[in-house]
């Protein structure tokens, strides 16, 4: 049976989580809307399940994980530089890489944003908001699966390892999607709070914005 590794994003929907992570799955409902979301697809956490079956990296990770002492800040930066590397280093099985290839192809191949979408993000309470990786003007097949790699990679990146520490969060059982989406070549940008981030105020919105990409 073969498995499904890539969605369309117009085709996302809160129902689709597990398979799409938070990004992903809030993102598509916004498409849903009718909002103005630049279009593209998701590569699904089941496509980061069969990357780390192929290079065997589960038991890896936890072996690694269980054997080192996180609290301590050397430590913790050795470990995610290790697993990073097995990321890296890993080879992307074939059914993987056509399916996103398939996809980018049928979209024209654009200039892309690609987004780390994981399963422990956008929670209630548990934002991990720059904890993962985004990689900007990502363009050719080539480029795109390594920045695909690097997103799932950026799971276990000090930042998350300790945010999910100090949170009460297990590393076990978690999933990786990427959005890949168009690239929108902004004169400024930001992001917009519709509650007050410091008070909590729903009254209250917060615009943080500079020049250029975000």
């Amino acid at each position: 049976m073969n498995k499904e590794y890539v969605k369309e994003l117009l085709q996302v929907r809160q129902e689709d989580f597990s398979l799409v992570g938070g990004k992903g799955a809030n993102l598509g409902e916004m498409m849903g809307a009718g909002l103005p979301v630049p279009g593209g697809f998701v590569v699904l956490t089941s496509a980061y399940e069969t990357f780390v079956s192929h290079n065997c990296l589960g038991d890896k990770i936890n072996d690694l994980l269980s054997s080192s002492d996180l609290s301590h800040h050397e430590t913790l930066e050795k470990t995610a530089s290790q697993i990073e590397s097995w990321f890296l280093a890993g080879s992307l099985p074939e059914e993987v890489a056509a399916a996103v290839e398939s996809i980018y192809r049928q979209q024209g191949e654009p200039v892309t944003a690609v987004r780390s979408s994981a399963t422990a993000e956008d929670l209630p309470g548990l934002s991990f908001a720059g904890q993962y990786s985004t990689f900007l003007n990502v363009q050719g097949p080539d480029a795109l699966l390594k920045a695909v790699r690097e997103c799932w990679a950026s799971l276990w990146n000090s930042r998350a390892l300790s945010y999910r520490l100090k949170q009460g969060i297990p590393h076990h059982g978690l999933a990786h999607g990427v959005v890949v989406q168009q690239l929108i070549p902004a004169e400024k940008s930001g992001i917009l709070f519709t509650a007050n981030p410091v008070n909590g105020r729903r009254d209250q919105m917060l615009l943080n914005s500079s020049w250029g990409l975000g």
